[in-house]
């Protein structure tokens, strides 16, 4: 296992090892001192060299940075320190000091620097300094003594690293850790050339990526950061992380990062699940990757000519992890769980131990037997726990079959061509929900209670949420009465998930559109937002551009012109929050208006509405969106959001009209389901009023 960056490898004279290996960084309930222990084992047994502490949640790293640790608390880093020096792993003491520090005052600098010099004394010879998650707004003695918050910053992390001795590997995380918190841009932020120019050479400098948690990390972006930085960045790599959303666990491979830029690197350290045992795909799998170098190292996995990397298969290294991992669970060899003795003196507490085990009869019920944890139920676990930007290929299919199933369900009952489809697709969905039951029973029974213990809530939400699924397409099939869990008006708690959250989140007007399933597919990144005057010209650009293109072989001047026309056309202004705008990465791309009351586009054109209808529809409204916006989500959000703000305003319904050969809108407004025509006196023949109540 010993390859080049291992921690069983030396460094080559005159360059230091590639960092590699875990950041304990997550908020939440922090490892235990023997889970992290174990962890030593397993990063010498893969050949990751590092250990960074820097639980969010362990008071005196960061809310009471100030306090020294009791002896007790001693004793327990001292062990700890101890036992990853037995397996060569370097253990980072880091520090967060950034909510309340001064950094003006000399005071909290000395006890910035007792602190570490209590933890130097308990054998620890590495250190960072995080200042991550912090307010930017300095206090006003340290804007009288430090010219920015980068300034500060750099000073302190200087004088303590200086007050250390220099240590070979000492981190510094700074507030603005990825592009995306970079103003304007990493290029020109000022904030990292500040810590760039000034920061000690000698001090490494803990960078996560394009974001908080990183899709991809390109070779150009870490050149173009180390470029303003000087030096390589050690990555903070956070896509397995989970402390964000108690509902989701990353079991997928390390991946969407080239080995092209190990040489361009000073080291990575992934900050993992919250959940110790559940790690053990993410450490392996980057463990693989670290070993995956150009210059004659061993690799765990050959490659093959498809991979797009040479050096490393996502694909292969999570297939080698799993397989470890299976053993995992097979073994009952785990902390806490106490096995049965051969032989004991104490008496047996059953008074039964002479009879014959229990044997059913012909008739009655067979014994429940416990099949074995397979290598294929790993592999479908993580397929459903994949990673935060994509889901695996199992939980793909199952997506895509019941969008399918759904789409389609009318050849279920009525005997069209479609049918024999529909029943065969509908059995194979059942099929995979079946299997992810049978994962489930097995994972329930496997030997190692303490990895299944970190898993269970994942699996049973897993679990019900398919179950959910899988009656829902059997009522679709008519497979019996409809599902009472699903379709009944008072379901079970089980019927709906997610609780306060949930709620939360469902009456957001951007809830969904970053779900990693979507049908249609989005191509696009869309931003709904509201309208400004500097938005008119736009907005006539646009509508001038659809009247051209639906006019066919009547003259413009010869239509009848539409209500909402002079709305449109600029000619009459929106009522108050009720104009919405939609932009593409091209520009302004739709918009949607309306009219609280009617009459006055009414008056415009000269044209009489009946009191009838604008008793019950007293709102106009209008939307139009561009060709290039394929997807109807962004437009149906932003009716939604428009009916909504005519609802507040006290209006009872809303009404558009449409031209006839206007194919495509009649379409969305059919499709919408809740705008149905309305008869109105006086409307021109080739106009359709659609009106819906609010």
């Amino acid at each position: 296992m010993s390859t080049p960056g291992s921690a069983n490898c030396p460094a080559q004279p005159g360059k230091r090892r590639f960092i590699s290996g875990v950041v304990e960084g997550f908020y939440g309930r922090p490892w235990t001192m023997e889970q992290r222990t174990d962890l030593f084992k397993r990063e010498q047994k893969w050949g990751l060299n590092t250990y960074l502490y820097a639980p969010k949640d362990d008071y005196k790293h960061r809310m009471y940075w100030r306090d020294l640790y009791t002896a007790e608390e001693t004793e327990q880093l001292v062990a700890l320190i101890s036992a990853a020096k037995q397996h060569d792993i370097e253990f980072i003491y880091a520090i967060s000091p950034g909510l309340d520090i001064t950094f003006s005052n000399p005071r909290e600098v000395a006890a910035l620097k007792r602190k570490l010099d209590q933890v130097k004394d308990f054998g620890c010879r590495s250190f960072s300094l995080l200042f991550d998650d912090i307010e930017t707004e300095m206090c006003a003695a340290d804007k009288q003594a430090f010219d920015s918050f980068a300034h500060a910053q750099v000073a302190i992390t200087n004088a303590v690293y200086q007050h250390l001795g220099e240590p070979e590997t000492f981190l510094f995380c700074p507030t603005d850790y990825c592009a995306a918190f970079c103003t304007p841009n990493v290029s020109q932020s000022s904030y990292l050339h500040t810590v760039g120019e000034n920061l000690l050479p000698g001090i490494d400098i803990l960078w996560t990526g394009p974001k908080v948690v990183s899709h991809k990390i390109s070779v150009e972006s870490i050149e173009e950061v180390s470029s303003v930085l000087r030096r390589a960045p050690v990555i903070w790599d956070n896509i397995h992380a989970n402390d964000y959303d108690p509902q989701r666990l990353f079991l997928g491979p390390y991946k969407d990062r080239p080995t092209e830029l190990i040489p361009k690197l000073r080291g990575v350290l992934t900050n993992p699940n919250c959940e110790f045992y559940p790690n053990f795909v993410a450490i392996h799998t980057l463990a693989t990757w670290c070993k995956a170098t150009t210059d004659g190292g061993q690799r765990d996995v050959e490659m093959g000519d498809e991979e797009q990397d040479a050096c490393y298969s996502p694909q292969k290294a999570l297939v080698l992890a799993l397989t470890d991992w299976l053993q995992e669970f097979l073994s009952t060899k785990q902390p806490g769980v106490r096995l049965k003795k051969e032989s004991s003196d104490e008496e047996p507490m059953q008074t039964d131990m002479g009879e014959s085990p229990y044997v059913p009869g012909p008739e009655e019920n067979p014994l429940y037997t416990a099949e074995p944890l397979t290598l294929n139920d790993l592999k479908l676990l993580s397929d459903l726990f994949y990673l935060p930007y994509e889901h695996g290929p199992t939980a793909r299919t199952m997506l895509q079959e019941l969008d399918w199933l759904k789409n389609h369900s009318e050849a279920a009952i009525a005997k069209t061509d479609k049918t024999e489809e529909w029943c065969s697709r509908a059995q194979q969905f059942d099929e995979m929900c079946e299997a992810v039951v049978q994962m489930f029973n097995r994972l329930s029974n496997a030997p190692n209670r303490s990895i299944l213990y970190d898993l269970y809530n994942y699996i049973c939400d897993i679990k019900s949420g398919v179950g959910l699924a899988r009656a829902y397409v059997k009522t679709l099939g008519g497979q019996g009465p409809p599902s009472a869990q699903l379709m009944n008006d008072d379901p079970e708690p089980w019927g709906f998930r997610g609780g306060l959250s949930g709620e939360f989140q469902r009456m957001l007007p951007c809830h969904g559109n970053r779900d990693l399933f979507r049908h249609p597919p989005l191509t696009e990144v869309y931003c709904i937002r509201p309208y400004c005057p500097e938005d008119k010209m736009q907005v006539q650009r646009i509508f001038e551009e659809m009247q051209s293109a639906g006019r066919g072989k009547v003259p413009l001047m010869a239509r009848p012109p539409l209500l909402c026309d002079s709305l449109s056309a600029g000619e009459i202004s929106p009522s108050p929050q009720c104009a919405l705008i939609l932009e593409d990465e091209i520009g302004v791309c739709g918009y949607a208006l309306a009219l609280t009351d009617a009459q006055q586009a009414a008056a415009k054109i000269q044209r009489a509405v009946s009191d009838t209808v604008l008793k019950d529809f007293p709102s106009l409204v209008t939307l139009q969106v561009l060709p290039r916006v394929t997807d109807p989500t962004p437009a149906k959000r932003m009716i939604g959001r428009l009916l909504s703000s005519i609802r507040s305003s006290g209006s009872k319904g809303a009404f558009c009209e449409l031209r006839q050969s206007d194919q495509r809108m009649l379409n969305f407004y059919t499709k919408l389901g809740t705008f149905k025509p309305i008869q109105m006196a006086s409307l021109p023949q080739d106009i359709i009023a659609m009106g819906t109540s609010v």
